[in-house]
């Protein structure tokens, strides 16, 4: 899928079953994609960690085509009861590789397209 977020395209692996949105990132780095964009099964505040990630993350939270949060350069933990948790209102996330948002001027209340190649 490609996700466009003002004049970004990211090549994204998409997850839509509970087993891929909660391994998301974990153990992976971005090879042959630039972000993970997740389609949440239901509108609601949904909340992430960074349990046995690899690289830092930019948590881009979506209430459907629009930015609510965008949680930066979220760090990695391997030690469950200590990760951090990082939440937002929507039903779609995008990950990326942390600083990323940073570095595009991507921003709440920006909006996204998707498009399947």
């Amino acid at each position: 899928m490609k996700v466009l977020v003002n004049d970004n395209i990211f090549k994204c692996k998409v997850c839509t079953t509970i087993d891929s949105i909660v391994n998301g990132m974990m153990g992976k780095r971005f090879n042959g994609f630039d972000g993970m964009f997740f389609i949440m099964p239901e509108k609601k505040e949904h909340e992430f960690w960074m349990y046995n990630c690899i690289v830092p993350l930019d948590i881009v939270m979506i209430d459907d085509n629009v930015i609510t949060k965008i949680n930066k350069n979220c760090d990695p933990c391997d030690f469950e009861p200590d990760c951090e948790k990082y939440n937002g209102f929507g039903n779609r996330v995008l990950e990326l590789p942390g600083g990323t948002c940073d570095e595009l001027g991507i921003c709440e209340g920006d909006f996204i397209k998707t498009s399947i190649y």
